[in-house]
């Protein structure tokens, strides 16, 4: 069953099961049709977000168990509400006393029956597993490890005994075992295992192994059987061997019953694989398009010359987001990726020693080839479709030019070969490929959305998931191109404004884009802040970007809540990796960072704060709620992340994962329960079958205006950089024309348009978004 509408809840120990079960008439009376639980499998005691599973098999005892969700799924059904799930099938958990099936293989080597589920090199490691969990050097930990029984003890780790090694000297028994434990630095250039990103903690599970598939989706599978589940999220797709495969077996194993969407981020112009056997993305896409358009063409860019003049962002050439793209892709790719690095060129190394005609290609050549080409992949992975081409043109020819001879930047040319599969078949060729695909998406989002987010700031509401920084702003003609795209294609995918990984909510972004339609402003405070802020002790800021980014963050909390700002800023700058990482922390300049908060954004001048952010209310009004109507009538099934159907600030997690709690709700409640109950009762309007048809305003201000019509029957209009539409006088005689009928107001049933030009101040008198359906509103429908 399609979803009409899903709302997004973060299970954790906090807020289990039944918490939920709790929530489900409130969320049933909002209007949506599904719970989108997050992940529900057996993890790591204590995780407050399900992603480090450690038992696929079992549904996690600290939610309530199987018969909590169980339990949970016949509330809802009770209240008209269906469930969907957020699976991890990319990987696990890589912690031994908890994850039953790693201790196994670490007890019985490469032997072992679960041996195939993990994606371990073992002739790189010879023979072993690098667990890189010791806090020094091994010679300097010895003294705090112990054996007791069959197990041996490091801290609060436990690691299995390898049969009949346990009365060995402790030495000895270490050699003896099926893993080496090493220096937790040691991953970055020793992991034999492949991961999730840089976490080393969390370990790749071969799901392209039919056996590992069955016993690791056996739980979910019974789900769907059972009627409990109706639908799946499933995370991180681009870290698969073959995601297409996977998602057909998986398509297969449910009979096709699932409505199923793919954390697959969208790069620019790049498109879903067409093939891919799925209802579309979780929604990255639709919220770059949806946030852009809110964003001022005219203004970003005055915005970036400040950003340089007052910053002067060090090493990045002036500030510019490629090149600042670029230095952070090789910043990651030589340092966290580099034992990745060395996998694929000794890979490439075989290929081209088994081949006469590659073998003078001198190692060096390749490993820089490797590096060259992936630091130039232009999105997440290059896939067959769409990838290709970058793979094979630009990207290529780009890498060749960092080669000082041009018989030696031949060695691209075998390295995007063997990318795309073009050398033929055979194990290590299969082996490059398939590897090469899986770095590339982790670099992609180590480097993009873990480090440029963080070191190009000009407009941080821009830096998002699948968002552009270096071009934030959508044209309503690019919208509307993305939506017809979206209605006849996948008209059943996932959109969103607000997750649980965004780096800031949709209303803290909505405050910050405002400022780039006023960017003299924005200076003008920015200069004021400062000077109140470096009056104070710890008032100055450690360097110019971190001051930057604060001051945008707390315009976008509108009153700065201190700790909240200070941890949001603290892992800001470990990000950025400039001043300070999370593994070469430099206390000094933390310290700076809490003084400056506490003295600065957080302490006297948060009155100016809260001043600047009162004046520009009315625009942030605009935005949020036109932000909200668009997402929620738009092509795509919606989400609505847990809290956000009103006001709704948060910042990048922890803070945006905090337990549930059911708010007083607000202007932004009405407006989302209007639309979600009005997709509820009409599915057909919004549905696979739903049309999309734009609307287009005229007059002076009709830039200003988004409107579309959805299956002749619903219109969506909403206001766009409002605070320019006021600067230059308002709406004036501009004019929208609505399809013939007679129109109802479902956000004010009193009031009623006819078909035809409806002037657009008359439209928006009462608030900067309109919801219009065709003819009389159903009693206990939509406003019910």
């Amino acid at each position: 069953m399609t979803p009409t509408a899903t709302y997004r809840l973060q299970l954790q120990p906090d807020f289990p099961f039944a918490a939920a079960a709790e929530a489900v008439p409130y969320l049933a009376e909002l209007g949506v049709s599904h719970l989108h639980l997050s992940p529900v499998l057996e993890a790591v005691p204590g995780s407050a977000h399900g992603y480090d599973v450690v038992d696929p098999a079992r549904v996690r005892e600290e939610l309530g168990g199987e018969e909590g969700l169980r339990r949970l799924a016949r509330t809802a059904r009770e209240h008209g509400l269906g469930l969907v799930l957020d699976i991890v099938p990319n990987h696990m958990a890589a912690v031994p006393r908890h994850n039953r099936a790693l201790w196994e293989v670490l007890r019985e080597g490469p032997l072992s029956p679960y041996a195939r589920w993990f994606d371990i090199d073992w002739e790189a490691g010879a023979g072993k597993v690098l667990l890189p969990v010791l806090a020094g050097r091994i010679g300097d930990e010895l003294g705090a490890m112990r054996v007791e029984g069959d197990v041996l003890h490091y801290g609060e780790q436990r690691f299995p005994l390898r049969e009949s090694t346990a009365k060995l000297p402790l030495p000895e028994l270490l050699d003896a075992q099926w893993y080496r434990l090493g220096w937790w630095r040691l991953a970055r250039t020793e992991l034999n295992y492949r991961r999730f990103f840089t976490i080393s903690e969390l370990i790749g599970v071969r799901v392209e192994d039919p056996e590992v598939f069955d016993a690791t989706h056996g739980k979910i599978l019974e789900l769907v059987r059972d009627g409990v589940v109706e639908g799946l999220r499933v995370d991180h797709p681009d870290g698969l061997a073959d995601p297409e495969a996977y998602l057909r077996r998986l398509d297969e194993a449910t009979g096709g019953t699932c409505w199923t969407v793919v954390e697959k981020i969208l790069t620019g112009d790049e498109r879903l694989p067409a093939g891919w056997r799925v209802a579309g993305t979780t929604g990255y896409d639709a919220l770059r398009h949806v946030d852009g358009l809110f964003t001022d063409p005219a203004g970003e860019p005055r915005l970036v010359d400040q950003y340089r003049e007052f910053a002067s962002p060090a090493g990045d050439r002036g500030g510019y987001w490629e090149a600042t793209v670029r230095r952070a892709a090789y910043k990651v790719l030589t340092r966290e990726l580099a034992a990745e690095t060395t996998a694929l060129t000794r890979l490439a190394e075989r290929v081209c020693a088994a081949d006469p005609a590659l073998r003078d290609h001198a190692p060096w050549t390749l490993r820089a080839a490797v590096r060259e080409l992936l630091v130039r992949v232009p999105v997440y992975r290059p896939y067959r479709i769409g990838g290709e081409e970058a793979l094979r043109r630009s990207a290529a020819l780009r890498a060749k030019a960092a080669f000082a001879v041009a018989e030696e930047a031949a060695a691209v040319d075998v390295v995007r070969d063997l990318a795309l599969g073009l050398l033929g078949d055979g194990p290590d060729k299969e082996a490059f490929r398939t590897r090469f695909a899986q770095t590339a998406s982790a670099l992609r989002a180590k480097s993009v959305e873990d480090t440029a987010f963080y070191r190009y700031v000009p407009l941080i509401s821009a830096n998002e998931v699948g968002g552009e920084p270096g071009s934030p702003a959508v044209s309503p003609e690019l919208f509307h191109a993305y939506c017809a795209r979206l209605a006849r294609d996948w008209p059943a995918t996932g959109t969103v404004l607000t997750t649980h990984d965004t780096k800031r909510s949709a209303d803290v972004r909505a405050r910050i884009a405002v400022l780039s339609e006023c960017p003299d402003r924005w200076a003008d405070f920015l200069g004021r802040v400062t000077a109140e802020a470096g009056r104070l002790a710890g008032g100055r800021a450690p360097d110019p970007q971190l001051a930057w980014v604060a001051w945008q963050t707390a315009v976008g909390f509108g009153f700065p809540y201190a700790d909240r700002l200070e941890t949001a800023l603290l892992k800001a700058v470990r990000e950025a990796g400039l001043h300070t990482s999370w593994t070469e922390p430099d206390p000094a300049y933390e310290e700076a960072v809490t003084a400056f908060v506490a003295a600065g954004p957080a302490g006297p001048p948060l009155y100016s704060v809260a001043l600047f952010a009162r004046e520009l209310d009315p625009y942030v009004r605009a935005n949020a709620l036109g932000a909200t109507l668009v997402q929620l009538t738009m092509p795509g099934v919606p989400d609505v992340y847990q809290g956000t159907e009103r006001e709704f600030l948060a910042l990048v997690d922890p803070d945006n994962r905090r337990p549930f709690r059911q708010g007083a709700p607000d202007e932004k409640t009405a407006l989302t329960t209007a639309a979600l109950r009005l997709r509820r009762d009409r599915p057909e309007v919004f549905g696979a079958s739903g049309a999309y048809a734009p609307l287009t305003a005229s007059g002076p201000a009709a830039a200003h205006c988004l409107a579309f019509c959805r299956t002749g029957e619903v219109v969506t209009a909403v206001t766009r950089l409002s605070l320019r539409l006021a600067e230059a006088g308002g709406w004036a005689d501009t004019e929208l024309t609505l399809p013939e009928g007679r129109w109802a107001d479902l956000l004010a049933p009193e009031r009623e348009f006819g078909g035809g030009p409806v002037p657009l101040a008359e439209l928006f008198a009462e608030r900067p978004v309109a919801l219009l359906s065709r003819g009389a509103v159903r009693e206990g429908s939509a406003t019910g």
